[in-house]
């Protein structure tokens, strides 16, 4: 850790002209999606952009949010019960000021990107620092902090962190991240096809057929806009039914991510007698690529099979592009095994401020966490 330094930026005109560069591994860690986090950030998130300088030379680029819970509308109105009310009181009492070193509006492994190897003690130690300062930061301004936390790792990263400065955090393990590896062989969706059991080659025919009539359509950067309002009402209407939400986006957050991001970020909409009922967006990610938000009109959704569709046309887009796999994300786990994709299991690390609190953090996490069932389906042939 000798001559390594950290600074901690506010705006991306700030950012040192190397940035791109020590994060050209992650698009999620370079300015174009950085300027989206600052230009249209949820209403409740603040961001924070950080450089990891030796010798003053940068070599590791991080993100950090702080996220206000006590702005937001709904922490997520599926699962209307008594175990809701519970969370969102000790939500609103005792974690309405949460710091997540990482990305929380997204799954995976993207809080961090450097230019050269560094130890995974380092790492441990200078995302500790990070917190330390902007909770200091913070401070000044008369906000305590209640709840850091550190997101999202693979395993065998998480094991490594606790041997370090993460040993005394508590590490959980929330749904896992759905992450489809394509078959290298598979050139064409009909080769994805063919590559079927014949329950889910009838899956997929029956999902097709159900989708007649619907037009799917790349929205350009004027569509998008045109479009704003209606692509809004689609994706709040997905999002305040998900089981739990800690933000929601801004009005304008697609047309300024397609403004900053251009062919590296499409949105697909879906059309049936000429209105939009539904869209999808991705972000290319070197040869990732990664599902962003959607949205869908529910009654559309359920007679045409939207959602379905829109897994299998993702898939295809990947497939035809030559990606190697697809991140999928955290939410409807059996509907996304049945078209392909995997669970792999991720950690994230968290503590209280108060020593109180922190100490029953394992016990009152668990009763936060919703609980889902599911079953994992395996839709190829042997």
């Amino acid at each position: 850790m000798e001559n390594i330094t950290i600074k901690i930026f506010t705006s991306v005109n700030q950012l040192p002209q190397t940035w791109d560069e020590v994060a050209s591994i992650n698009h999620f860690l370079q300015t174009p999606y950085l300027k989206v986090l600052e230009d249209s950030a949820p209403t409740n998130m603040e961001c924070f952009f950080i450089g990891i300088f030796e010798n003053e030379q940068l070599i590791g680029t991080s993100l950090a949010q702080y996220l206000d819970i006590n702005k937001l509308e709904s922490f997520g109105e599926r699962d209307n019960c008594f175990k809701t009310s519970i969370r969102n009181f000790i939500f609103r009492n005792f974690a309405s000021h949460t710091l997540f070193l990482g990305n929380n509006m997204i799954t995976g492994q993207n809080g961090y990107a450097f230019s050269k190897q560094i130890s995974f003690k380092d790492i441990s130690t200078l995302m500790i620092q990070c917190a330390d300062e902007i909770i200091a930061y913070f401070k000044k301004k008369g906000i305590k902090m209640h709840i850091i936390s550190f997101k999202d790792f693979y395993d065998e990263c998480s094991v490594e962190f606790k041997k370090y400065d993460f040993s005394h955090l508590y590490e959980f393990n929330t749904q896992p991240n759905m992450i489809f590896n394509l078959h290298p062989e598979w050139k064409t969706k009909e080769d994805y096809v063919a590559s079927f059991t014949k329950k889910y080659r009838d899956q997929y025919k029956r999902a097709h057929k159900k989708f007649d009539g619907i037009q799917v359509k790349e929205l350009t950067l004027e569509e998008v806009i045109s479009n704003e309002e209606r692509i809004y009402e689609l994706y709040h209407y997905v999002a305040k039914n998900a089981p739990f939400n800690t933000f929601f986006l801004a009005k304008d957050h697609f047309s300024t991510f397609k403004k900053q991001c251009g062919e590296t970020f499409r949105i697909f909409g879906y059309f049936l007698n000429d209105v939009l009922v539904g869209f999808h967006s991705i972000l290319q990610n070197g040869t990732v690529l990664e599902t962003y938000f959607l949205g869908y009109d529910e009654e559309i959704q359920k007679e045409n099979m939207l959602y379905l569709n829109m897994l299998y046309n993702m898939t295809e887009f990947g497939i035809e592009n030559n990606y190697k796999k697809i991140i999928f994300g955290r939410t409807a786990l059996e509907i996304k095994s049945s078209i392909g994709a995997e669970p792999v299991l991720m950690s994230g690390f968290i503590y209280h401020s108060n020593a109180i609190v922190d100490k029953f953090l394992p016990k009152i996490f668990k009763k936060l966490e919703p609980d889902v069932e599911w079953k994992q389906r395996h839709p190829f042939k042997e």
